[in-house]
């Protein structure tokens, strides 16, 4: 925690004292993880590149077979570092969120192990996947629901209702591993797309990292009627450093992408969407925020009831993204179409702190 040292050394000079200030330690989160990102790519970048196998899913005429997978080492390692020099350790919802990061990297990890070790589309058993996500939801809701000093508000509140407030209590576990899982799985499925994934995770975090400031600050909470999150200002450094990542990764991922964050990158960073909104007491803003993951998660479940129960298929493919490239729209202009949808709904998430 480099921030601490640094601020301890205000005897020496006062200028030290800025280390205190959350959007001086969020800038410098940010700054930190896109400079670890563009110094460390290329080398990562390469070292993947011994384990590269041909695209199984890539069903266009050119192929790339030789871009590498398990991007995620570079997006996850530089948000780690950041954290670890720009955030407070003894505050509860950092160690939640790295503790999510590691276990979901980690799991992913193994999936895109076992896909290359055998060369096949086939990763682990996906109920493993889920039983893992389900493991680090539980976890979470446990600390949430029984820290004491955390005291943390278990209660779910409708966005433009300030007056429906619904109490969930011991059941906020339950939701929580509910957030997680689902949050987690539409990433994955989005992560289809040169860019694609990794530009709506930086809009998700743009947003999260401004509303986890003004739930931290009592006089903002207050003045927007929404719930004051004592301590969520250190989300807001771990977010920031999120888009640093996110921004670095985006550099070699956009296309023609040089490397593809895979399942070590995709699940983590879709349970870090669920957690910050659970933290942030914005939870149903999931609808709005990350409405391209929640559309393309649909369109993969609606396939499949339609297919078992009709032998029809709705999509072209699925998820959705693929139906409009197979539509003769090139990719690029479907995922920055995307972008433009996703940032759109950002702007509207973050508006509704208002419309109450």
């Amino acid at each position: 925690m480099l921030y601490k040292l640094l601020y301890s050394l205000t005897d020496l000079w006062f200028g030290f004292n800025i280390f205190r200030y959350v959007t001086v330690r969020a800038c410098l989160a940010t700054f930190t993880s896109l400079i670890f990102s563009l110094l460390f790519g290329r080398k990562i970048i390469n070292k993947l590149k011994n384990f590269c196998h041909p695209n199984m899913f890539d069903f266009r005429e050119e192929r790339k077979e030789n871009t590498p997978t398990m991007g995620g080492f570079l997006i996850l390692g530089s948000l780690l570092v950041s954290t670890i020099l720009w955030a407070d350790f003894r505050n509860t919802y950092i160690i939640l969120l790295v503790f999510l990061t590691i276990f979901l990297g980690f799991i992913g990890f193994l999936d895109d192990y076992t896909k290359l070790k055998y060369q096949s589309y086939k990763g682990i058993r996906p109920l493993f996947k889920i039983i893992g996500q389900i493991i680090v939801g539980f976890i979470i809701g446990l600390v949430l629901v029984y820290n004491e000093k955390l005291n943390f508000n278990t209660c779910l509140y409708l966005p433009f209702f300030k007056k429906i407030i619904i109490p969930l209590g011991e059941y906020f576990i339950l939701f929580t591993v509910f957030i997680i899982v689902a949050t987690s799985n539409a990433v994955n499925l989005t992560d289809g797309m040169d860019g694609l994934a990794i530009g709506l995770i930086l809009t998700v975090g743009l947003a999260y990292a401004i509303i986890s400031y003004i739930v931290s600050n009592i006089k903002f909470a207050n003045y927007l009627n929404v719930p004051f999150v004592k301590g969520a200002e250190e989300a807001t450094v771990f977010t920031a450093g999120l888009i640093g990542s996110c921004l670095g990764f985006l550099w070699f991922n956009c296309y023609p992408a040089e490397i593809f964050m895979g399942d070590t990158g995709s699940l983590p960073l879709g349970g870090i969407v669920g957690l910050l909104a659970i933290i942030v007491k914005q939870e149903l803003s999931l609808i709005f925020v990350g409405g391209i993951f929640l559309v393309e998660a649909l369109s993969v479940i609606i396939q499949v009831i339609s297919f078992k129960s009709r032998k029809k298929r709705i999509f072209l493919m699925t998820p959705i993204h693929h139906h409009f490239e197979l539509k003769g729209i090139h990719e690029s202009k479907v995922v920055i179409r995307f972008w433009i949808v996703g940032i759109i709904l950002a702007l509207f998430t973050i508006m509704t702190l208002k419309i109450r």
